[in-house]
């Protein structure tokens, strides 16, 4: 088709990868924020960045892995960030069923025991008797993959305009991409916010290359290694749509169980604590959904920086194949791309 001017509302992860998506395409392209700069009030500034697709099968609809395993490729391709090595399962000894389960529901896994989880994450040594090894995944810094985003548009043209309150409707031939996350409830009443928090800590005493998952009955734990020290702890999924700060309990959840990982966590110095809403649609599933000649583009709920690759192809898939001009709701749009 030819060159289209489009506008993508939104620069978080969603908004960026359906931009350079389009950029991508050929398409003319510009990008708009209501924020002052980049993760200004974006949920994907406080993600965890794990590209995990085999690790979500434990836990949710197999479509997140089917649309996930390509997004590995994608991101390597645009940020060099992107670290693979794995993720890595593990759960106290009590706890060992947690760990047949979370197997059972899942594959494209390695059963380690012993010397060889201590060959992947010395700092593990004696800690744990068995673990689940997911050696194709893979995880980033997501503030980082959101700036070499946002670079990668600069180098082909497109700017990106902060602090710009654009109306979601569009105007003659322009097309209008609505990725503002859980701010689109206004024209998508049945999104959710899901709340999620995490806490960056800094311990120079724990060295782990690669995302652990800890099992827990009451609160599963991921950690992710930011580098220099840094880690990212995360786990919590509240269903609410208060955006406040962290609670107190939540904390104090995550460092213990960071502290029932690795007992150095105790010692660890609090760098940062957030909180922020994610959206969510009913099934827990990303939709594009088109109304008054806009596409929107949404409901990507904890799997942002895993699923947004497969949300920007649906978007560009939808413009360049001339899709909008349909009279059919694209509502199942994903659905029809599952093959």
């Amino acid at each position: 088709m030819a060159r289209s001017s489009v506008i993508v509302i939104g620069a978080g992860v969603a908004g960026l990868a359906c931009a350079l998506e389009l950029a991508e395409r050929g398409l003319s392209v510009a990008v708009v924020e209501r924020g002052q700069a980049l993760g200004d009030g974006c949920c994907s500034w406080m993600a965890g960045g794990m590209l995990a697709p085999w690790c979500e099968r434990a836990t949710t609809e197999p479509e997140v892995a089917a649309w996930g395993a390509t997004s590995i490729d994608w991101w390597s391709r645009r940020y060099a960030g992107t670290g693979r090595r794995g993720s890595l399962v593990v759960a106290q000894p009590r706890d060992a069923t947690d760990l047949t389960r979370f197997a059972q529901r899942t594959e494209r896994f390695q059963w380690l025991e012993g010397d060889a989880i201590v060959g992947l994450e010395p700092a593990l040594a004696g800690r744990f008797r068995r673990a689940l090894f997911f050696p194709d995944e893979a995880h980033l810094d997501p503030r980082g993959a959101l700036a070499a985003l946002a670079d990668n548009l600069g180098r082909r043209g497109v700017a990106i305009g902060f602090g710009v309150e654009h109306p979601v409707r569009a105007a003659g031939e322009e097309i209008i991409v609505d990725c503002r996350g859980y701010a689109a409830r206004d024209v998508l009443p049945d999104l959710r916010g899901v709340r999620g928090e995490m806490i960056v800590v800094r311990s120079p005493d724990v060295d782990l290359s690669r995302p652990v998952r800890l099992l827990h009955p009451r609160l599963p734990l991921y950690i992710v290694p930011r580098g220099n020290g840094l880690f990212m702890i995360g786990a919590t999924m509240i269903e609410g749509e208060h955006r406040g700060p962290i609670s107190v309990r939540s904390a104090m959840e995550l460092l213990s169980a960071a502290y029932a990982l690795h007992p150095a966590f105790g010692e660890a110095e609090i760098v940062e604590l957030g909180a922020d809403l994610r959206p969510a649609f009913p099934n827990n599933l990303p939709q594009l959904r088109r109304s008054a000649g806009v596409l929107h583009a949404n409901g990507l709920f904890r799997h942002g920086f895993l699923l947004a690759p497969t949300l920007a192809r649906w978007v560009a898939d939808a413009i360049t194949r001339g899709e909008l001009k349909s009279e059919v709701s694209h509502a199942d749009f994903p659905q029809r791309r599952r093959a």
